[in-house]
């Protein structure tokens, strides 16, 4: 099954900056081959399911392996099973609305 999710890693402990662990998770998401668009506050990643969360997981070892003692993440998900859809199809369709100028 396809799973579209927004993932915010919050590695606890660390100091301040959490770019360092930010760009970690990043490289870990790349090398699973996820499709992926970081945001100001998390990133989206579309996959399956098992590979997606896979990677979540892997997020977690690797930050606890660069020393963060605790790690807090919130996750929302999203599946569909009526239609293929990804990310892209999801913004462009807002897109395509906001050109279309104002309803009614």
């Amino acid at each position: 099954m396809k799973a579209l999710i927004d993932l915010t890693v919050i590695p606890l402990g660390v100091g301040i900056s959490l770019s360092p662990y930010v760009a970690a998770c990043e490289r870990v998401l790349a090398e699973a081959g996820l499709k992926t668009q970081l945001h100001a506050n998390g990133t989206n990643i579309e996959g399956e399911w098992d590979a997606v969360f896979a990677a979540v997981k892997r997020c977690h070892e690797v930050l606890h392996e660069m020393g963060a003692p605790r790690i807090s993440s919130n996750i929302r998900l999203g599946t569909r099973i009526d239609r293929a859809q990804s990310m892209d199809d999801k913004i462009r369709s807002v897109q395509d609305k906001l050109a279309a100028g104002p309803a009614g």
